[in-house]
């Protein structure tokens, strides 16, 4: 069996930059552990899946380690696959995920995931937030991951977290942010406990961090960096309860891998 692959460089301009994806096209599904052993082996952040249903597409995402609910910064490179490989003549494509519909639009060379904001709530800052980080926080919240605010950019960009404290947390992950100079605001993500101990750019983070930055910044559009190592350029804007993020996408391969027939 021959399955195509393609590994994109997600909310990138140009190669090396960004979160590179593994995108995999399906006819229909493969077992789940074969699935899950692609993703190891590929040995990036994230592996997205994706199937033909009717006039839209069902979309699975899996990390090195396991299946996870929501990925943005995948699905914007299923949709440049998409768009770009496999001459997908819309301006819109619909997927359907764990996390419900998923759209993902294009304007030229920027695509726009539209994903349902989500909102987070203040919480006490957990002890091993506390011990992981060498400076102390000034506001800590809690959605699909935890949300730690910091006073000044320069905290974001030097953080060097103690992953092991990390790995106990009970989210998914850990977002650092503040406000920028550049920027709207600046962040970093962290999920250790799924294999992932620094995400490049983190589309689903958004959800998290636009709701947050719009009550604090009382605007609703955004111009935001992920200030990893790689580091990616993020716009996003708060519609409702949707939050609509986009940006570029390059293609780093393009091949076939073969699976033997048992």
């Amino acid at each position: 069996m021959e399955i195509p692959l393609y590994q994109i460089d997600a909310f990138a301009s140009e190669l090396f930059q960004g979160n590179p994806a593994a995108v995999c096209p399906l006819n229909e599904w493969l077992p789940d552990d074969l699935m899950q052993s692609i993703a190891s082996e590929n040995n990036l952040s994230e592996t997205a899946f994706f199937v033909p249903v009717g006039d839209r597409f069902h979309i699975r995402w899996f990390t090195p380690v396991s299946e996870v609910d929501l990925c943005g910064h995948a699905t914007l490179a299923a949709a440049y696959v998409l768009f770009t490989n496999l001459g997908y003549d819309r301006e819109r494509i619909a997927f359907d995920s764990r996390s419900g519909i998923l759209s993902v639009s294009r304007d030229s060379d920027w695509l726009t995931l539209d994903f349902p904001a989500q909102p987070p709530v203040s919480c006490s800052i957990p002890n091993e937030i506390a011990q992981a980080f060498h400076v102390i926080p000034i506001e800590c919240l809690r959605s699909e991951d935890y949300i730690v605010v910091f006073e000044h950019e320069d905290h974001i960009e030097q953080a060097d977290p103690d992953y092991l404290h990390l790995m106990k947390l009970d989210l998914r992950g850990v977002i650092i942010t503040s406000r920028s100079r550049r920027w709207d605001f600046v962040a970093r993500f962290f999920a250790p406990k799924f294999g992932v101990f620094e995400d490049p750019v983190t589309g689903s983070a958004f959800t998290q961090l636009a709701p947050y930055w719009a009550e604090k910044l009382s605007k609703q559009q955004f111009a935001a960096r992920q200030v990893s190592a790689r580091g990616g350029d993020v716009r996003c804007e708060i519609v409702g309860d949707r939050v609509l993020i986009s940006g570029k996408a390059v293609t780093y391969l393009e091949g076939t891998f073969r699976i033997p027939e048992k």
